[in-house]
């Protein structure tokens, strides 16, 4: 007789644990149950797995876990089944991991597209300050304010996004994420009211955010943590180039039609792009592939198994098995939607309190980002007081911002694969990463000196424009190497520990622009911009210190020291 097998089920603290492994990976991770004792078959065709781990639940029906290594005897059931329903077609649930790479490389570009549009977002309003602040007299302030909104939307919302990313997968959330950016942009583009713009502009955020945050998880559930720099740099790339040609673009725009258009052709692009999205995105979560995998696959094995039961049907042979079912570990360990909602806002704020290099990588990344927003003001403001630009012009200004990002990517790669060929022990520790990073990363506060004192009306123009894009690139390298250092070390907690830095990062980018005119103006252009090329340039320090005692201050870490003693650690 076959005994039924209790287990004890295990949550995870993180609910977006999962996309940092594979889904065999994590299947290795956990206790496995104890096998039911005895070889068995189902309709008499050997199960082809080796060593299936097998149960039995309180229905007293057979089962296993499922995982993309699994094998399905589907051809056996077919043949001892001829006059059954044909077999479903499971080609569509297979490992993100071994997709193809053009398949991978389809998804990757919407996922850059889709983020592009979202940094876009961000710009393009800035730089339509002045009819809108006309239209509402407004001052330089209050108009900051809008982009204020947008930014604690994009801070806000992924905290609630991951768990029904982790439930229903990346492609629900997108398409849904992806409507709601659109009436954002709808509803600011018609509205007569700057409070409904206020009130929209955080929707707008809202629904950007998931271009820019789940990208990571999309991107590591199809690469392996060795391929994942080239991914990585490009996604990095469309964010912050997407910023630069968000006030660019923009730009043209104003000078030659009415500033409404600003939004018109964000709204085109965007409608474009969710069907887009709707036609050719790819579901990437391993998790939910996996258990609409073991659904699809119940649905038959139950028609089989009402067929067998049908007075019409010959009986099975005496001590034939029931055809075995399938669930998905990750379904079953998975807390309730109130839990993971409340580990999801919880735990990046407890791993921003309680661990340093969380803590000061997101520092150092959150000013960088803030240096970014701060120009959406600032170069209006230079340019036009010392050079004389009109809108149009100032707009064109910010293709250093987009230039300097693709060099910096371009270079990324590039090193990438010269540090696997020249240095390959490099990529043996997470501070491996962050050679090129120190390096790199002091461009930024080289570039803000280099603005701050070439912004007399006596120097060329081209002077301070070099300078944002050199400092630019240093803001790349920092982004760049946050995100990668915090999932190298953290593993588990990755999403949580980049979820915090993502907060940080956004807070001081709703923050900043709100005193950067008043700031500019009463310190002096020289005075303002070298007062933040110091506090960069001692930011600048942090990686420097996690170079030579990342290991040691990894060690003093409580999470650390038990990712580095997990045997599930990839």
């Amino acid at each position: 007789m076959v005994e039924r097998v209790e287990r004890t089920f295990m949550s995870h603290p993180d609910p977006e644990f999962q996309h940092e492994k594979s889904d065999s990976e994590s299947m290795a991770s956990v206790e496995r149950p104890v096998p039911i004792v005895g070889d068995w078959t189902v309709d008499n065709v050997p199960i082809q797995n080796e060593n299936p781990v097998t149960m039995q639940d309180s229905h007293g029906t057979r089962y296993q876990y499922l995982t993309f290594e699994t094998v399905i005897p589907l051809e056996e059931f077919a043949s001892s089944h001829p006059d059954a329903t044909p077999p479903p077609n499971l080609r569509k649930f297979e490992s993100p991991f071994g997709w193809g790479s053009k398949r991978k490389l389809t998804v990757l570009i919407l996922s850059c597209c889709c983020t592009f549009c979202a940094a876009y977002s961000a710009g393009a309003y800035s730089i339509a300050a002045e009819p809108q602040r006309e239209r509402w007299n407004l001052s330089v302030t209050a108009f900051a304010t809008g982009i204020t909104a947008w930014a604690m939307g994009f801070a806000v919302s992924p905290m609630f996004l991951a768990p029904f990313s982790e439930i229903n997968g990346r492609r629900p959330v997108f398409i849904a994420s992806a409507i709601m950016f659109l009436i954002g942009q709808v509803a600011c583009a018609v509205t007569s009211s700057f409070a409904v713009m206020l009130v929209f502009r955080f929707f707008v955020g809202a629904g950007a955010s998931t271009f820019a945050t789940i990208i990571g998880g999309v991107i590591s559930d199809m690469y392996h943590a060795e391929d994942r720099n080239a991914p990585m740099a490009i996604y990095s790339a469309s964010a912050l180039a997407g910023t630069g040609f968000g006030l660019l673009v923009p730009g043209f725009i104003i000078g030659r039609v009415d500033y409404r258009w600003v939004y018109y052709h964000q709204i085109i692009y965007l409608g474009i792009l969710l069907l887009v999205l709707y036609f050719f995105f790819s579901e990437t979560r391993g998790s939910v592939l996996l258990s609409r995998k073991a659904k699809l696959l119940n649905q038959y094995l139950d028609k089989l198994e009402k067929r067998d039961s049908s007075p019409q049907e010959p009986k099975p042979d005496p001590g034939t098995s029931r055809l075995v079912h399938y669930k998905v570990e990750a379904d079953e360990n998975r807390s309730s939607i109130g839990r993971m909602l409340y580990i999801s806002l919880t735990l990046p704020f407890t791993l921003l309190a309680t661990e340093p290099v969380v803590f000061f990588f997101s520092l150092w990344a959150s000013f960088a980002w803030a240096v970014l927003y701060m120009t959406f003001s600032v170069i209006p403001l230079v340019f036009t007081t010392r050079h004389n630009f009109n809108t149009e012009q100032n707009g064109a200004v910010f293709s250093a911002v987009s230039i300097g990002t693709i060099l910096a990517a371009i270079l990324s790669i590039y090193q990438e694969k010269l540090a696997k060929r020249r240095w390959p022990k490099l990529s043996e520790s997470p501070e491996g990463r962050l050679y090129f990073a120190c390096l790199e990363s002091a461009l930024l506060p080289i570039g803000l000196f280099w603005f701050g004192w070439t912004t007399s009306s006596s120097i060329h123009w081209i002077s301070p424009v070099l300078a944002i894009g050199c400092a630019q690139i240093g803001i790349f390298s920092i982004y760049l190497a946050v995100f990668n250092y915090l999932a190298d070390v953290y593993h588990r907690y990755a999403s949580s520990a980049l979820a915090a830095q993502g907060f940080m990062r956004n807070l001081m980018a709703a923050i900043f622009p709100l005193f950067t005119n008043q700031m500019f103006t009463n310190l002096g252009y020289p005075q303002a911009s070298s007062l933040l090329g110091g506090i960069s340039a001692l930011l600048t320090l942090v990686p420097w210190v996690l170079l030579f005692n990342g290991e040691k201050i990894r060690a003093r870490s409580k999470i650390a020291r038990e990712i580095l003693a997990s045997p599930s650690r990839s």
